[in-house]
């Protein structure tokens, strides 16, 4: 080894060539084998991995835009082989995150701990949910994969701790927004491209991440379930409305940031990246997300931009015009009406999931099984399973934590000057939240044990908010 750094520093020409060149082949040789070994998507995962390692290594803000692409580019992908469990990418980078700001704490070259106002009901949110997990195993055996999940969810809200203080500085926050902007865009564009090459196309694209966990059967989306109505809009979510859930929170801080005074990026860039989002979510038909995004679009035009207004209501003029989206209106008021069967079947949900709190309205029944036969833990509503899993106090403390994010942020608020450059991050990941919380009332992808990138991707969102709040103090 110290033979051929002399040959690559020499100052002779050839020797300094003839050391670059056996680095080449020793480089191309281990390349050549590891695709030759594992195969292309493999050895592209695994050379991904090792670069993100490194670059963690450095500097443990590497490991928030490493999880940013993860969670919206490759929720699910898991590696290829078992270590006593199957860890997902999401595990790994979680475990890589944590260990490396964890030991910058330990050996000092992290001096200070910010828990902000927020982080106090967080803190005992926590503690409440680990009660009720093990309250809820008096009656539901513990099986590896639900402890597995719960300890991700865990690690999943303590990442607002992440955020807050690993982004707090403006170019610590900038670098994540734009990664967070190009992950949505190019997750949006692939969305779109699935939805509109040929299904036997799309089918085999995605048939490829089979090698890293991703199923082959059933991919394709329609209409409730009935390959006769038009197909929904997957990208690599999988879940037509887990994606809607996911671009609730994406599209909000792309507008945000669209329709900043001085854009992080070129606003051509920008208008592409909020373009491809909204398509996709209309393409997902997911009603709730819709729903979602116009609330939290609403108050950024009340608090700052008014001309989101003429496009909001520009763009609702359009749906009823034109054929295309005319299936999507008639849905729409189906929905609000209660006639369609998805709406049916969730009003039959929220029924049983009001049987279950009445009967279990402190610690709720826990994250493993519910008591009773004829009761079960699963309903399409984010504040519904949290009261199911962990009661009334546990919704009161989730409801109380965004309570106090949000008088944070409004302070905040209120003393920003107009087109600071704090503006876009501070209504961009707030009102994402909000959008979410919206989003919630028709969904449960927020606080769920199987979809945790979602619940990272919510408390992710929270504590870059908080970070925005402390930039500007």
């Amino acid at each position: 080894m110290d033979k051929l750094k002399t040959l690559i520093a020499s100052d002779d020409p050839k020797l300094a060539f003839l050391g670059a060149l056996i680095v080449a082949l020793l480089a191309g040789g281990l390349v050549g084998a590891l695709f030759g070994g594992l195969g292309p998507v493999i050895a592209l995962a695994l050379i991904g991995v090792a670069c993100a390692g490194l670059l963690m290594i450095r500097s443990a803000l590497w490991g928030l835009i490493a999880l940013v692409g993860v969670i919206v580019l490759l929720p699910y992908a898991a590696l290829p082989f078992e270590i006593v469990f199957t860890p997902t990418f999401l595990d790994l980078i979680l475990a890589a995150l944590f260990g490396v700001w964890f030991l910058r704490i330990i050996t000092g070259e992290e001096t200070t701990f910010t828990a902000t106002a927020v982080g106090a009901p967080i803190f005992i949110f926590l503690a409440w949910a680990v009660i009720t997990f093990v309250a809820g195993l008096a009656h539901a055996s513990l099986t590896p994969n639900i402890l597995r999940n719960f300890a991700e969810v865990l690690l999943a809200v303590a990442l607002f701790f992440a955020a807050v203080n690993l982004a707090r500085t403006w170019e610590a926050l900038r670098r994540v927004s734009i990664a967070i902007l190009l992950a949505g865009g190019a997750t949006a564009a692939l969305g779109i491209i699935f939805y509109v090459i040929p299904e036997l196309w799309t089918i085999r694209l995605l048939s490829m991440l089979r090698v890293v966990g991703y199923p082959t059967e059933g991919i394709l989306r329609y209409i409730e379930d009935n390959p006769e109505n038009p197909m929904r809009a997957i990208s690599t979510s999988i879940d037509p409305n887990a994606l809607g859930g996911l671009l609730i929170i994406l599209t909000v801080i792309g507008v945000a940031f669209l329709f900043a005074h001085k854009p992080i990026m070129p606003r051509r860039y920008l208008v592409a990246i909020v373009g491809a989002m909204g398509l996709a979510l209309f393409l997902t038909f997911s009603r709730g997300s819709l729903v979602g995004v116009v609330a939290a679009l609403s108050v950024m035009g009340l608090l700052r931009h008014r001309k989101l207004f003429l496009y909001m209501l520009a763009g609702a003029a359009l749906l009823p015009a034109l054929p295309q989206t005319q299936l999507y209106v008639s849905r729409f008021i189906e929905g609000v009406q209660g006639q369609d069967l998805a709406t049916q079947m969730r009003f039959g949900e929220y029924q049983d999931a009001l049987i279950l709190i009445s009967r279990y309205p402190l610690l709720g029944v826990g994250f493993s099984g519910a008591p009773d036969i004829d009761l079960y833990i699963g309903v399409s509503s984010l504040y519904f399973l949290i009261a199911e899993q962990m009661g009334i106090v546990g919704l009161g403390l989730f409801l109380l934590v965004n309570l106090v994010f949000f008088s944070q942020v409004y302070r905040a608020w209120r003393r920003l000057p107009p087109g600071h450059a704090l503006e876009a991050p501070l209504l961009g990941y707030s009102l994402a939240v909000l959008g979410a919380m919206v989003g919630g009332i028709f969904d449960h992808f927020f606080f769920n044990i199987q979809f945790t990138h979602l619940v990272a991707l919510y408390w992710l969102v929270m504590g870059l908010g908080m970070a925005s709040v402390l930039n500007y103090e």
